[in-house]
């Protein structure tokens, strides 16, 4: 474990009466950290507190060893930078003017750089990738731009400690990605500590090395986004209902509601993860077969709450009889290009029970060909347009079909 900067114990935070209590962090240098929940479950509030914007009503805070209390602005903004939601542009600054305002801890009463201080507001500026807006005024950037900048002014403060709050809001992707990994290789490469309450789950997971996750006023769990970030504790932490979170695949999936039908899909080795991600969003519930458990297909069906039929049941007693049971359950089957020995045998029982067959195999007659993707979406838009009168009676009779 890296030395301990930021520690608290018992720490409670709010505006009068406490919105976080019970709060113990034990964060090591170098660490990325993202404090995860709600909107108004506190993560602003604590990092205010952090940064000594906001006194805490009870409990103990130390930086680098020392009580919080015990340090001079001077020595809090030479060890602790903060960056906040709020949009920074004051006219009449070019972006080096701006920068260097973060050098104000290091030069003295009068405020004047030295040959040094230059040096560090255009390293901080090449840390962010924004060496070619030295010269532009900072009102006159993009939001992604600016960004950059007030992350290049933090830097200038040469701190242990950045806490950000929603560093990636109101940017777009390209933005978001490219700070988010300016964030994660400073601490790689200078050691830098960021806490950072942070909206986007899937990026957490990606760049974290702990999460702290926070909800109905209490810590509810905390750890590496491997340990912390369940499927069941992301549930709980934003009440989700129609999505779920994946560990395997570290970002989420949004299921589909099983109102448009449901089909049965061959598929594995990955050849059924682009197929069940459509199904889900065009409103079908699906059954997967016959994947790997380790497979990535299998990892998406799960995450998808799709019922699996793995390949190896179909070597025990009952497997084959189960993926029957599951067909009969199906209002249409799709061959996304699953193991050809157990395929034949689940495409003939399909047409055998007169289900509407999608293939990509030309030579199998009897069949709805498609090639591409355009022309699986086709296809399973004719199919819901047939069901959709009958969707009102699915939840009684799972298995209605159209009449030829």
């Amino acid at each position: 474990m890296n030395a301990s900067l930021i520690r608290t114990e018992d720490l409670s935070v709010g505006y009068g009466c406490a919105v976080l209590s019970g709060v113990d962090l034990d964060i090591g240098s170098g660490q990325f950290v993202s404090l995860l929940g709600p909107n108004g479950s506190g993560k602003t509030t604590l990092l205010r507190t952090l940064s000594r914007h906001l006194a805490a009503l009870s409990g103990q805070i130390w930086l680098g060893g020392r009580p919080l209390a015990s340090y001079t602005a001077l020595e809090l903004a030479r060890t602790l930078a903060v960056v906040l939601t709020e949009k920074a542009a004051p006219p009449l600054l070019s972006v080096l003017e701006y920068v260097a305002l973060g050098r104000h801890p290091h030069t003295g009463f009068l405020g004047r750089l030295d040959g040094k201080d230059v040096e560090i507001v255009k390293r901080s500026l090449a840390a962010v990738r924004a060496e070619a807006l030295a010269d532009r005024w900072i009102d006159r950037l993009s939001d992604g731009e600016r960004q950059k900048v007030v992350l290049a002014r933090a830097l200038a403060q040469e701190p242990g400690i950045m806490l950000l709050d929603e560093p990636t809001a109101y940017l777009d992707l390209k933005h978001r990605v490219e700070i988010m990994a300016i964030l994660r290789n400073l601490c790689r490469e200078r050691g830098l500590t960021v806490l950072a309450a942070i909206h986007d789950i899937d990026v957490a997971a990606k760049v974290s090395d702990r999460v702290i996750m926070i909800r109905d006023g209490r810590v509810m769990a905390s750890g590496s986004p491997e340990d912390a970030m369940t499927s069941g504790n992301v549930a709980g932490l934003y009440d989700f209902s129609e999505a779920s979170f994946s560990r395997d695949l570290g970002g989420m999936e949004i299921r589909g509601d099983g109102r448009a039908g449901r089909a049965f899909v061959l598929a594995g080795r990955g050849k059924g993860t682009v197929v069940y991600r459509l199904l889900a969003k065009k409103g079908f519930a699906f059954v997967a077969g016959f994947p790997e458990e380790a497979d990535l297909d299998a990892h998406v069906a799960r995450a998808l709450e799709a019922e699996v039929v793995y390949r190896a049941e179909l070597h025990r007693n009952g497997g084959l009889e189960r993926a029957m049971m599951a067909l009969d359950r199906c209002d249409f089957l799709i061959d996304a290009g699953g193991p050809a020995d157990v395929c034949c045998r689940l495409l003939e029982a399909a047409r055998e029970r007169g289900l509407p067959v999608l293939t990509q195999n030309a030579e199998m007659s009897g069949c709805r060909h498609y090639q591409s993707l355009p022309e699986l979406i086709d296809a399973l838009e004719g199919l819901s347009r047939k069901w959709s009168p009958l969707i009102a009676d699915r939840a009684y009779l799972p298995n209605l079909r159209p009449t030829p």
